[in-house]
């Protein structure tokens, strides 16, 4: 074999090993990391009758119901700011005929559900409707202002099942 011939040889070789490299590199680089999976925004929680909800414990989410670009994202940032954990946020379906706040739930006495209704105040409904979001579902509208105070926590009058968040 000549010595040109060798060399090409050669260099054919080491460009497929690199090429293979390059292929096995792209795909460790785009792969997601091991181990990370994605938690969910809440897990089913249960609570004993007596036992006291917090809102460290409790999932909101807030959906826009009226005309006011925000008004979702700004109330779910209230319910943080008050140690209430995020939930999902966006705009309410069309159908959805709220002036100032209503919290859409299966489970009206749930602690969760009365512990964030003593956050919206006197003029929020609680209505018996089944949610697509996580955790409490808050529909606000354009008359809506402002979260009040509230309770610190509510004690569950029965055995309960809220949304809380997964234990990382």
């Amino acid at each position: 074999m000549r010595d040109g011939a060798r060399t090409t040889a050669t260099l054919a070789v080491l460009f497929c090993i690199l090429l293979l490299a390059a292929v096995w590199g792209w795909s460790a680089l785009t792969d997601p990391f091991p181990g990370k999976a994605d938690l969910p925004t809440c897990v089913a929680t249960s609570v004993p009758e007596g036992e006291k909800v917090y809102p460290d414990q409790v999932v909101v989410s807030v959906f826009n119901a009226g005309t006011r670009e925000g008004l979702a994202g700004r109330t779910m940032q209230l319910f943080t700011d008050q140690g209430f954990v995020e939930g999902d946020s966006g705009n309410a379906p069309s159908n959805a005929r709220v002036s100032t706040a209503e919290i859409w739930t299966d489970d009206p006495t749930s602690p969760a559900v009365l512990l964030i209704a003593s956050r919206l105040g006197p003029n929020a409904k609680i209505v018996r409707r089944d949610t697509t979001g996580a955790g409490v579902v808050v529909i606000v509208g354009d008359a809506f202002k402002d979260l009040r105070e509230g309770r610190k926590s509510v004690k569950a009058t029965e055995d309960s099942e809220i949304c809380s968040p997964p234990v990382t």
